[in-house]
């Protein structure tokens, strides 16, 4: 049957098209003898945007050069994420080879892995340097960049895991900006977007910055057409010399049908290239969308109190809300009778399909920080001070919901299963954190050659947990945490440095109720949290046209696990750590028109101290031995204003289960691009191709253990895109 396309009609696609017909047919399009005008128009100079950029103010010495800070942080700008085709977080990881997959399936939300740790999406993203939930779709068309920081993080963050965080920087007004950009994102997907910006008054104290965008989605994944939209508005008033409001506001909402995983088929990994990446297993007559909308706004004070001190006040509030529905595939069909191949699907394919419906779960999240921050001098050393408080709230209320077994399906995706006609009877897990945070940072300029830096964060921290259907009374812990972080630096040579940092952080170990083989002694019991530690050594440099850096880092996490004791009873608790060490390199180069960026790791995990058996000295699952990152930039000088892009994301293999048993294979990944900057009359085009996957090449992406189940997500097929952004 032949399926037709009809791309949805908005404001600001018919906006965009007038536009490009006013471009196309304006005198300069055409083949006609030029004007003095024409001859007049100034030449195009196209430089191609850094991937990376190592200042960054998720790492807290944001005013400290990008080779002298004692960290690996990352800043990807907006227009550099646009060249890499970056169209979600999750499609960061093809830029620093640090930085992998974990669950990142079509229509759900992103989640990232840094060093091998999964990132928390409750703990571990920023937004404006304020904690958000990330357990929703983030956009990125009013970003003006995102940070990552990748190690242990307690000195920025009062609690997160160790493998670092990630902040999303919004984009603010930046004088005269119109553009307006319609683009296709992939098989029949189709996003409109604009972006305007000015100041006014008399003196220009008044700034103004929109981002609105309309996305159509239908992927060439089965059963995911959908579609998502955001509006966002930021101001700012410079009421005085020194002093400036700012405020900014965004609402988006996405809805499409998620896409569940494949699986190990008992004991065996199915081939990659047997299994169409396009089927949908979260395809049946019943299915619903994912819906996931949010609304999320900051105020900012900043006053200068001298020339040497500033006064920042930052208030911040995100409200989400989402209705998670799946077709949703898990363990094989007696696996909750029998305990047996709960984690994976059957050998012949068949899996048990569960009717998953949770309408209306509520996400509140609200921040306040206010800090000084200046210089002062004590005797020979200089001090660049930071001292601050932060408070936050964290509230998650989902509702009892609906997870009733349906039937059996298949990985064919062509069962057809009744839906459940059972009722919303599954209990979850209500939430609240409300956390005080003391914190003081310092850069101490030693001497010309030799600098130190030192942290100290205090955080005051209290958790409740209970279930929806209050069957069980709530549990909270309240604890006192301090995490300190010390580093130094020797300048060897002007801009090459070598520095040591040593430092801890804080993970928050969640409470469960139940797992496949049964319900937990200690159920709904809030685990205490534990602190996480890292060592880090490295050298970095920096010339005119060169940037690199080399380090290794060891840090050492607490693990949660289910416990048996010899009569079966299960227990929830702490057990043991995952120790991970690596080495971690990557440089970026411009060499005449050549733009080139490279990254690598090469990652030693394992997990220590348990009392399971057959854990300790096993790799834990989802995490690449090595990874190798490129990227290459060329302008082309016959024609002006053209650029071609290629890049190389290389994963190496990683276990699928926790035995070791299974492994997957490495995998690579070619994607190219071209971009083409020209003026059409007084108009000025940017056109972008774009293709992931040039060679097809079918293997298994990840393998994340994800709801107690081992899941395999397969590389996408090749994917074609293509832009046009206009700036007026």
């Amino acid at each position: 049957m032949r399926r037709t396309f009809h791309p949805s009609a908005s404001p600001i696609a018919l906006a965009i098209a007038c536009l490009l017909l006013n471009g196309v047919t304006s005198p300069g399009a055409h083949a006609q003898v030029p004007t003095q005008a024409d001859v007049s128009l100034p030449g195009i100079t196209v430089t191609a945007p850094k991937a990376r950029e190592s200042r960054t103010s998720i790492g807290g010495f944001e005013n400290t050069p990008a080779w002298q800070q004692p960290m690996q942080a990352e800043r990807f700008s907006d227009q550099a994420l646009k060249t890499a085709q970056v169209q979600r977080l999750a499609d960061v990881t093809k830029l620093d080879a640090s930085i992998s997959d974990f669950y990142n399936a079509g229509g759900y939300w992103d989640f990232l892995t840094v060093r091998g740790y999964v990132l928390d999406v409750t703990h571990n993203y920023r937004r404006e340097g304020l904690p958000i939930n990330a357990e929703t779709s983030i956009a990125l068309d009013n970003k003006a960049a995102v940070e990552v920081l990748k190690g242990t993080s307690g000195m920025q963050a009062g609690t997160s895991s160790p493998g670092g965080l990630v902040n999303y920087v919004v984009k603010r007004p930046d004088g005269r900006i119109r553009t307006a950009e319609l683009a296709f994102t992939g098989h029949r997907s189709v996003l409109t977007a604009v972006d305007l910006g000015d100041r006014f008054g008399q003196t220009e104290q008044f700034g103004l910055r929109v981002n609105a965008a309309h996305e159509h989605l239908n992927t060439a994944i089965r059963n995911t057409r959908g579609q998502r939209d955001l509006l966002a508005l930021a101001g700012d008033w410079r009421v005085a010399p020194g002093t400036l409001l700012e405020a900014e506001i965004e609402y988006s909402k996405r809805s499409q049908a998620s896409v569940p995983g494949f699986s190990l088929l008992g004991s065996t990994l199915p081939s990659a290239s047997s299994i169409n990446p396009n089927i949908n297993l979260n395809n049946q007559a019943w299915t619903q969308p994912l819906v996931m909308q949010g609304t999320t706004g900051t105020l900012r004070a900043t006053h200068e109190l001298n020339p040497s001190w500033k006064l920042v006040g930052t208030y911040g509030e995100q409200s989400l809300r989402s209705d998670d529905r799946a077709a949703f595939p898990f363990g094989t069909a007696l696996c909750y009778n029998t305990g047996l191949e709960c984690d994976r699907y059957a050998a012949n394919g068949s899996f048990y399909l569960y009717d998953y419906r949770s309408p209306g779960e509520v996400r509140v999240t609200r921040a306040l920080d206010v800090h000084t921050a200046g210089q002062l001098t004590l005797g020979s050393t200089t001090h660049d001070i930071t001292a601050g408080a932060m408070r936050s709230l964290t509230r998650i209320d989902v509702p009892t919901a609906a997870y009733n077994g349906a039937g059996v399906g298949d990985i064919t995706g062509n069962v057809t299963v009744p839906a459940s006609p059972l009722p919303m009877l599954t209990a979850q897990n209500d939430r609240q954190e409300r956390s005080n945070e003391f914190y003081l940072r310092d850069s101490i300029k030693l001497s010309d050659a030799w600098r130190a830096w030192a942290g100290l964060r205090h955080t005051q921290l209290t958790r409740a947990q209970t279930l929806s259907d209050l069957s069980q009374p709530t549990s909270r812990v309240a604890q006192d945490l301090t995490t300190p972080w010390l580093a130094l630096g020797y300048e060897w040579a002007p801009k090459r440095q070598v520095y040591a940092s040593w430092g801890e952080g804080v993970e928050v170990l969640p409470a469960k109720f139940t797992s496949p083989l049964g319900i937990y002694a200690n159920s709904g019991q809030v685990l205490p949290a534990a602190k996480s530690r890292q060592w880090e050594v490295g050298f970095k440099g920096s010339e005119a046209q060169l940037d690199w850096a080399v380090n290794y880092f060891y840090i050492v996490r607490p693990e949660a696990a289910s416990v048996a004791d010899q009569s079966g009873v299960l227990t929830y608790q702490r057990d043991g750590d995952a120790r991970h060490q690596g080495l971690e390199g990557q440089v970026s180069a411009r060499i005449q028109a050549y733009a080139l960026t490279a990254s690598a790791m090469v990652l030693d995990a394992e997990r220590r101290h348990s009392v399971k058996n057959g854990v300790n000295g096993k790799a834990p699952s989802n995490v690449p031995d090595y990874a190798i990152k490129l990227g290459n930039s060329y302008r082309v000088a016959a024609v002006q204003g053209l650029s071609l892009q290629g890049d190389i994301v290389h994963e190496g293999p990683r276990t699928a289960d926790v035995a070791n048993d299974v492994r997957l294979p490495a995998w690579t990944r070619i994607d190219v691009g071209a971009s083409l900057v020209q003026r059409l009359g007084d108009k000025a085009v940017t056109w972008r191709l774009g293709v992931t996957n040039l060679l097809d090449t079918r293997a298994w992406r990840e393998s994340p253990n994800q709801f107690d189940h081992i899941y395999l997500i397969p590389l996408a097929e090749r994917t074609f895109t293509a832009s046009a952004q206009i700036s007026f």
